[in-house]
C-alpha cells in the first residue's frame, strides 16, 4: 500500500492565489503533525487548492 492510500481527502478550498498561503500550509502541518492530519496546496490556474487529507 502506498502513502497516498493511507490518506483519505476530507476537505478542500479553492482560493485565490497568494504567494504567502504555502507559509500557513506549512505552519499547520508542522503545528498539527501529532493530529493525524496533513495540509496540502496547489495550483489550479490563477487560484490555489488547500486540501486537508486525514492520515
Amino acid at each position: 500500500m502506498s502513502f497516498e492510500d493511507k490518506l483519505e481527502l476530507r476537505a478542500t478550498l479553492e482560493i485565490n492565489a497568494n504567494l504567502e498561503i504555502y507559509r500557513i500550509v506549512d505552519f499547520l502541518n508542522k503545528n498539527l503533525k501529532d493530529r493525524d492530519v496533513i495540509f496540502g496546496l496547489s495550483k489550479k490556474g490563477e487560484k490555489m487548492v488547500v486540501s486537508i487529507y486525514e492520515t
